[in-house]
């Protein structure tokens, strides 16, 4: 297993300082997550391209363009804020003085003459909420405010086939639910579960929706983007015409006038890539967890902005949580990693129930190796439900599920990526802390046979360890790693507190850490430090 990219984020946090004009709070990232919920729902912009941003395009994790223009029209005149580096004749930049991330939020706020507008990306993390967690939407909130007086104000989204993940093959539905405008984009002839060489989703569709608010007008378009957005640039209305039809480099645009207001004024988009299965579990197919509740992405992209108020109320406390906590326990340097890392960590992973069914007291997380090689789940519940069931045939426990997400079709001939000791201790270590964390036995008693038979691995394989991978895979295969040592003996431990020292396992997880360090097994001469 790859260093996770959250990881990354805090090892290369090397942030850069911005020019003096625009102020980046609480600092400036690598890259600002946009719409982030899921493995195929992941779009940000490249921190070094915020300076830029009315001609930055977001990208997709893997660094493939995703078209995502936006503009605002101010008494007139065409400003474009984020997305387009080819706009319309007379369409002015518009200015950005202000970036700022929080766990759940990026929000980017420019000057349109004497407007300013806020871009907020929302992507929901809602551990505690089944339905709001699984929902593979994000949103963007556009907010003007105007400085003085009364300004005559439209706002303008588009987006393309760039999000479908190929080119060339794309079919659009446009369709209206009671007040709510919806773009859907397909890949015509799509497989399940196919994607591209660029890890983009192919059988799934791309959702775009939004809803005027009581006094907003709402337009809609499809067609070429130099016309399309030159239409919007001139008129700050869209015709409504060809909103059915898709031809490769069209986009797809919705528009909101605001009228002539004083004050500030809100619209707000869902921007998602939804697919039928979301993951192939062992040759069943998983859906949404949403999808019991909502029937296909038109009700889900409805509930969704029905839920903007809650959603947002609940991304506030979360923050607020989350940034407190991280200062708390090691400084605000800490806190702007972590912060900065929950939607990556949250968008990694499916929420999921079974696909016939439709039972909701199935659950299963699943989550993809990214920035990596793409593995399925290489921690816990799925992984122990496809031990029990005796398909691994080696004593050690697997590295992953699934080769290539989301097919987790499991490895029974044994040939998966081999961390005998890494991935053994890791799943005892798991194990308890759920088992801690959750304050009951019954899950890990219901598995307790087939953790014992892992810290019997343990027991036999780890103090001189053979040579193996570890975690660090791309430093390949050594003998007697200290670091595998040091997981054998807390997994040692942690699977006799699991089961109340059961046949003194913890004791013999305490005899190898003595080892290691009292007797220097692992440590210098001196002690001052453990080797390689």
């Amino acid at each position: 297993m790859r260093l996770p990219e959250l990881v990354v984020f805090a090892l290369c946090a090397v942030f850069s300082p911005g020019a003096s004009a625009l102020s980046y709070v609480p600092l400036q990232p690598p890259s600002y997550p946009l719409a982030v919920r899921n493995p195929y729902l992941s779009a940000w912009m490249p921190g070094s391209f915020v300076a830029n941003l009315p001609v930055s395009t977001p990208q997709f994790w893997a660094g493939q363009d995703l078209t995502l223009g936006v503009m605002a029209r101010v008494n007139g005149q065409a400003f474009s804020l984020l997305g387009l580096p080819s706009p319309p004749g007379g369409v002015r930049e518009a200015t950005i003085v202000n970036a700022e991330y929080t766990a759940t939020h990026t929000v980017f706020s420019l000057l349109a003459g004497n407007v300013s507008i806020k871009l907020d990306f929302l992507s929901p993390v809602s551990p505690g909420n089944y339905i709001r967690q699984s929902l593979p939407f994000s949103y963007l909130t556009i907010t003007a405010a105007p400085a003085t007086g009364d300004d005559d104000i439209q706002v303008y989204v588009d987006l393309d086939e760039t999000w479908t993940g190929q080119s060339g093959s794309t079919g659009t539905i446009f369709s209206t639910s009671d007040v709510t405008s919806v773009f859907r984009l397909v890949v015509d002839g799509a497989e399940r579960y196919t994607q591209n060489a660029m890890d983009q989703a192919l059988w799934g569709e791309v959702v775009f929706a939004s809803r005027p608010s009581n006094s907003t007008r709402l337009t809609a378009q499809s067609g070429d983007p130099a016309s399309v957005r030159g239409l919007f640039a001139n008129n700050g209305t869209l015709s409504g015409s060809a909103i059915g039809k898709y031809e490769a480099g069209d986009v797809v645009a919705i528009a909101q006038d605001l009228g002539s207001t004083a004050s500030a004024a809100s619209v707000t988009y869902a921007i998602g890539y939804a697919r039928d299965a979301a993951v192939n579990y062992l040759g069943d197919a998983r859906a949404s967890y949403y999808s019991a509740t909502y029937n296909g992405s038109i009700a889900a992209a409805v509930h969704f902005l029905d839920d903007y108020a809650d959603a947002e109320a609940e991304a506030s406390t979360m923050d607020s949580d989350i940034d407190s906590k991280a200062t708390s326990a090691a400084g605000a340097n800490y806190s702007d990693i972590v912060i900065l890392s929950v939607r990556q960590a949250y968008g990694a992973a499916d929420l999921t129930i079974p696909a016939d069914t439709l039972d909701t007291s199935d659950v299963t997380l699943f989550l993809k190796e990214i920035s990596s090689d793409g593995n399925v789940n290489t921690v816990l519940e799925p992984v122990v439900q496809y031990l029990e069931m005796g398909r691994w045939p080696q004593p050690w426990t697997i590295h992953d599920i699934g080769s290539s997400y989301p097919n987790a079709t499991g490895h029974d001939d044994g040939q998966a990526e081999q961390q005998p000791i890494e991935e053994t201790g890791n799943i005892l270590i798991l194990a308890y802390a759920y088992t801690k964390a959750s304050g009951s036995s019954t899950w890990a008693n219901s598995y307790r046979a087939l953790f014992q038979s892992y810290a019997n691995y343990l027991v036999t394989n780890g103090l001189n360890i053979a040579s193996q991978l570890s975690t660090d895979d791309g430093a390949g295969p050594l003998p007697n790693q200290t670091n595998l040592a040091i997981k054998a003996a807390v997994g040692l431990t942690a699977f006799g507190a699991m089961y109340d020292d059961a046949d003194n396992y913890t004791a013999i997880g305490k005899q190898y850490a003595n080892e290691l360090y009292n007797n220097s097994l692992a440590t210098d001469a001196g002690k001052t430090h453990f080797l390689l």
